[in-house]
């Protein structure tokens, strides 16, 4: 017997946005799988913390260091790593969950565990609301609306495709904008949209910072977990 293996998306950092589906397979599951920092933390597994209230746990949990590297190898060597430690739980007809923020699928760690396991056992995806959607929400500002074309793009794109992301679509979205943010504020500039923009980091976590206006942001890198949101001023109401 194969156990299923549950790509559980938990949100983008509020413990409140978990969806009931999670937290019920979050609870029922043998084994938990995440992905933890160089600190040894999970954000995911902090993010579930309401989830974890109601678990007793029967097996260890699936712990898959990865490495703040830019070296695409160093972090293809621990999804291998973790690939591994899922298939022998598998195996033996456990259950594994991994928790993943935001959407499991929307540029979600669980895409690469999925693609290492895809055909040897059963997958379930639970979706998770996304650090777009929350960062929305946060600002009360529509994502788009009516015949406004939408775009998401991130921040790992060169500054020639942000600039034409910037000039072809009337709203935009910068997801992992980290490092490249004083590149983002310049393609920003070039294009005249710094007034349309507004940024959001650690949406929906105790360090949440919310800015309205983008030229106030400093021109240095910011942490990963951030994200700028661009439309026109001006929109259509009907």
């Amino acid at each position: 017997m194969t156990g299923t293996f549950f790509g559980i998306g938990v949100g983008p950092g509020d413990p409140e946005l978990v969806t009931l589906k999670a937290v019920r397979l979050i609870q029922q599951a043998d084994v938990l799988a995440y992905l933890v920092g160089e600190s040894g933390q999970s954000q995911a597994k902090q993010i579930a913390v309401l989830a974890l209230e109601g678990r007793v746990a029967k097996h260890q949990d699936i712990i898959i260091p990865m490495p703040m590297s830019t070296r695409r190898e160093a972090a293809n060597q621990a999804y291998d790593q973790g690939a591994q430690a899922i298939r022998e739980a598998l195996s033996q007809g456990l259950n594994v969950a991994f928790l993943c923020e935001g959407d499991p699928l929307f540029f979600g760690s669980f895409t690469y565990l999925m693609e290492r396991l895809n055909g040897e056992c059963q997958i379930q995806v639970v979706p998770g609301i996304s650090s777009i959607h929350a960062a929305a929400a946060e600002l009360q500002h529509p994502l788009t609306v009516l015949k406004e074309s939408f775009c998401v793009v991130s921040g790992r794109h060169t500054k020639e495709q942000l600039i034409d992301a910037l000039r072809n679509h009337d709203s935009i979205v910068i997801m992992k904008a980290g490092r490249a943010r004083p590149t983002i504020l310049s393609a920003l500039e070039m294009t005249e949209r710094l007034a349309d923009a507004k940024y959001v980091e650690y949406v929906g976590r105790d360090n949440q910072l919310v800015e309205h206006d983008v030229r106030r942001l400093k021109g240095e890198h910011g942490p990963y977990f951030s994200l700028f949101i661009v439309s026109p001023k001006e929109r259509g109401t009907r």
